[in-house]
């Protein structure tokens, strides 16, 4: 019998879960023509018929997280007895003609329902009522099931390249047994033996194992040994509220500024984060001239090529970001040079670091001394457009986690000549989300004149007032 244990990084995003939910997603619009009847109501038995037909293709949506308890190992997949639709794909009406401040409102109340442990850990909304005939949607998951490139193939699941592709019919499913307690008891006796055998060849080996050890240095050097970032408002403990804004680029033309100034697509975002920083601690009365902020940016294991589509294989790296009153071209070159020189240092995953309970303790003491308060990340996503069960996906932005002191992200993900950008941030910490979004605009536009490119990229921010 099979035993489907979480791996190491996936245990991690489920330990973490206790503490700050750590469901992840993506907030989209979609052409609401093949979605809605004449009288605007949604076709959610439609909806819910196609997003089951491809259930077989995201096989982590039709299972639990199961803690077989003491002496049976970590915990393990198992299949959940039935997957109720009516549960997972949900409608979540906005008021007729509604704005994208207003899907984005809703969209932060949703999001703050956590999870039911008791089903697999997944959500699909569809909002109608926006203008034009279109419908948000908003879809989250349990970061175990995928981190964030993974989380591309997973949405490919479920959409087509055109209109009126061929849609499967629902294939009968049968969920597999769950592991006896004899099971689980021999596959981690299994897993304590490879362990040992695995020691047992770093002891044979001591220069290979000692070269492993060497190449983690920097990377440990680079996250527990430099010098901490400044004390900044930043710096307090995520809550469990959320805030949400969109920013719009044209790829081709933030490809061609980064070409111009030696950077990459990251630059020019890790550049846009450091703009909406300095906007944001200026205008909170906090200095600015010769600081730099750290921020985490991940960093993907897995091959560019192929490669599951499930689970975390992730690590970090920090990259300091100059927010002086220097010229933004100059900046951007600043960032792009510090990631070139990081992005040459060898990354153990987070699950490795962390493995151990007691030691991951103390590396989560450590990185709190960092000060590290931003996150950043970018996937790429579908070059040409997609369709979800014949609806064209308009836009589409990804929603990150938020944990301990980091309280804002921002993610960006490239979609059919578009870079699409979301910034989540702690609704308590930062209720003047609106001052990075501006000051992020601005940096992107000043780069882009700087570039000379024929048309200042498309950067466009919605955010909405905080709640009284």
């Amino acid at each position: 019998m099979s035993v489907r244990r979480l791996s190491p990084e996936d245990e991690l995003m489920l330990r973490l879960d206790d503490l700050w939910p750590q469901d992840i997603g993506a907030i989209g619009i979609l052409d609401g023509t093949a979605l809605l009847d004449p009288d605007d109501a949604l076709r959610i038995d439609a909806l819910r018929e196609a997003i089951g037909a491809r259930l077989e293709r995201a096989p982590r949506f039709r299972q639990l997280i199961c803690s077989p308890g003491r002496f049976r190992g970590g915990p393990v997949w198992v299949d959940a007895p039935a997957v109720d639709l009516r549960h997972h794909v949900r409608v979540h009406a906005l008021p007729k003609g509604s704005d994208e401040g207003q899907l984005l409102g809703a969209v932060e109340t949703l999001r703050s329902r956590r999870l039911d442990p008791s089903r697999p850990q997944w959500e699909m909304w569809f909002l109608p009522g926006l203008a034009e005939n279109r419908v948000g949607l908003f879809i989250r998951w349990q970061h175990a099931i995928a981190d964030g490139r993974a989380a591309v193939s997973l949405l490919a699941a479920f959409l087509d390249p055109g209109p009126d592709a061929a849609r499967p019919a629902a294939a009968a499913w049968t969920p597999a047994p769950w592991p006896t307690s004899a099971a689980l008891v021999l596959d981690l006796l299994g897993h304590r033996a490879r362990g040992l055998s695995t020691m047992a060849g770093h002891l044979l080996r001591p220069r290979a194992t000692l070269t492993t050890i060497r190449d983690a240095v920097p990377m440990l050097r680079e996250t527990l040994a430099q010098e901490p970032g400044p004390e900044t408002s930043l710096n307090r403990l995520v809550g469990p509220g959320r805030r949400f804004a969109v920013l719009r680029a044209t790829l081709p033309e933030v490809e061609q500024l980064a070409a111009a100034h030696g950077a990459t697509v990251n630059d020019v975002l890790l550049a846009m984060t450091a703009g909406g920083l300095r906007a944001l601690l200026s205008a909170r009365g906090e200095p600015v001239e010769g600081v730099r902020i750290p921020v985490y940016v991940p960093v993907s294991l897995r091959p560019r090529a192929g490669g599951t589509s499930e689970g975390n294989l992730i690590s970090q790296m920090v990259v300091p970001l100059p927010l002086g009153a220097g010229d933004p071209s100059g900046r951007l070159r600043r960032i792009a040079g510090s990631t070139v020189r990081r992005k040459t240092v060898t990354r153990p995953s987070l699950g490795t670091v962390f493995r151990s309970r007691t030691i991951g303790r103390v590396m989560l003491r450590a990185v709190n001394r960092q000060r590290v308060n931003v996150e950043t990340g970018k996937v790429r996503g579908p070059a040409a457009p997609v369709y979800l069960a014949g609806a064209h996906l308009l836009e589409i932005f990804p929603v990150l986690n938020l944990v301990g002191r980091v309280g804002l992200g921002v993610g960006a993900l490239s979609y059919d000549g578009a870079l699409e950008i979301c910034v989540t941030a702690d609704r308590d910490g930062c209720p003047d989300l609106d001052v990075f979004v501006d000051g992020a605009r601005r940096e992107l536009a000043l780069l882009a004149a700087a570039a000379g490119t024929t048309s200042a990229p498309r950067a466009a921010g919605s955010t909405h007032p905080p709640e009284p």
